[in-house]
């Protein structure tokens, strides 16, 4: 469950906006002498998202320093915090020497980003705002690090994965679903939010898809009204959720027929190579109750 406390912690963590073709191996390719002068090798990743993806594209360890949260892969997590939802450690950065930092748009403080580039720091932006904006995030990272033909060959990946989704889920027969991110206070997803992406990619139909904003805290009384066939939690590696706050409700058939999926939070609420594996275990998981 979602405490007050937490909220502004979390969302900033899953706002990203948490078959994966991602590694956490890094690999240089071979570059042009004439060019090698121009590719940046101290980079700093202001998000977990852009560290997990430039680790992906090969550029790993070349980074210096990262945000809170970047926790995958294992490497990432060895490496300095310099930022966090709250704003990012200036000295820490540039201590670091960093030749390029790697800035989350939409979800780093806009005046931290202004300062790093009044002290003359090489400022780049990642800020997928679509599932399918992922492939075009790697091959950008891809030609700021260098590494194009990795990141390359990853986002085609990706792309083939996410219209083999598309094609498999476009006839399917729908059901009406509710997210949970938590109860204390009831919270939820819709329009852009990943899981909302991900419910729409899995034939599923969204309870509250026209709700103000995208992580909104519907009240108890519409979801009642919806009558939800399944309600889905995601938790860290998709351990057991707990619903014992929902069998308070069983006139929701969701209840009534034990219609519950859990999924890893890690993989639905980060954007990266691995969001396929969250759609995928999402997918099927719905599959069961159709």
């Amino acid at each position: 469950m979602i405490k007050h406390g937490l909220m502004s912690a979390i969302l900033w963590l899953v706002l990203v906006c948490c078959g994966s073709a991602a590694s956490a191996a890094s690999t240089t390719e071979p570059v042009p002498a004439d060019k090698a002068a121009a590719i940046p090798q101290r980079i700093i990743a202001l998000a977990p998202h852009i560290t997990e993806m430039l680790y992906a594209v090969g550029a790993g360890e070349r980074l210096v320093g990262v945000s809170a949260y970047s926790d995958y892969p294992a490497a990432a997590r060895e490496l300095p915090e310099v930022a966090n939802y709250a704003g990012v450690n200036l000295e820490a950065i540039l201590a670091l020497q960093p030749d390029l930092v790697i800035a989350w748009k939409t979800g780093n403080v806009a005046a931290d980003v202004s300062r790093l580039q009044q002290f003359g720091i090489n400022v780049a932006f990642s800020d997928p705002l679509l599932i399918s904006d992922i492939a075009a995030e790697l091959r950008h990272l891809g030609q700021l690090t260098g590494n194009q033909q990795q990141a390359n060959t990853l986002a085609s990946q990706f792309e083939q994965q996410l219209a083999a989704i598309r094609k498999a889920y476009k006839d399917k027969p729908r059901l009406k679903v509710f997210f949970s991110m938590g109860t204390e206070p009831l919270t939820s997803v819709a329009n852009q939010a990943w899981p909302a992406q991900a419910m729409s990619l899995c034939a599923a139909d969204n309870i509250i898809a026209g709700a103000k904003g995208d992580y909104p805290q519907p009240g108890l009384e519409q979801v009642l009204q919806a009558q939800p066939e399944v309600i889905i939690q995601a938790t860290a590696g998709a351990r057991p959720a707990d619903n014992r706050f929902w069998q308070q409700y069983p006139v929701l058939p969701a209840v009534a027929s034990n219609q519950f999926v859990t999924v890893d939070a890690d993989l639905l609420y980060r954007t990266s190579p691995r969001t396929i594996q969250g759609i995928e275990q999402l997918c099927q998981a719905l599959d069961r109750f159709r």
